[in-house]
């Protein structure tokens, strides 16, 4: 029964990364790829899981676990900071109207 879970986690993962790394290929926009980018954390950690599963809870589950953990707490505080910096390089502010900021500021 735990080889089963352990392929059915695996197969999982492994799909939900492919899918997304399918994704940052085909979309267009640098923030779709972002998106896309930033979704494969959910693979990782069925991945971490099924190591989980199959190594229980020793070194090499502790540190999947962790690493997993890891890649949740900062996946989406990465992809916003990303997604910010890209949004001030191109219109030179993180607010929707930076003539209004400028104005504002000065």
């Amino acid at each position: 029964m735990r080889g089963v879970a352990v392929d059915v986690l695996l197969f999982a993962g492994v799909a939900v990364l492919l899918l997304c790394a399918l994704g940052v290929l085909v979309m267009g926009s640098a923030y779709d790829r972002l998106h896309y980018a930033s979704a494969a954390v959910w693979g990782a950690l069925l991945v971490a899981l099924a190591i989980l599963v199959d190594e229980s809870w020793s070194l090499i589950g502790d540190k999947a676990l962790l690493t997993a953990a890891a890649l949740v707490l900062c996946g989406p505080v990465l992809a916003h900071a990303t997604a910010r910096s890209g949004r001030i390089r191109e219109r030179g502010a993180w607010s929707p109207d930076p003539v209004r900021r400028r104005e504002a500021g000065s």
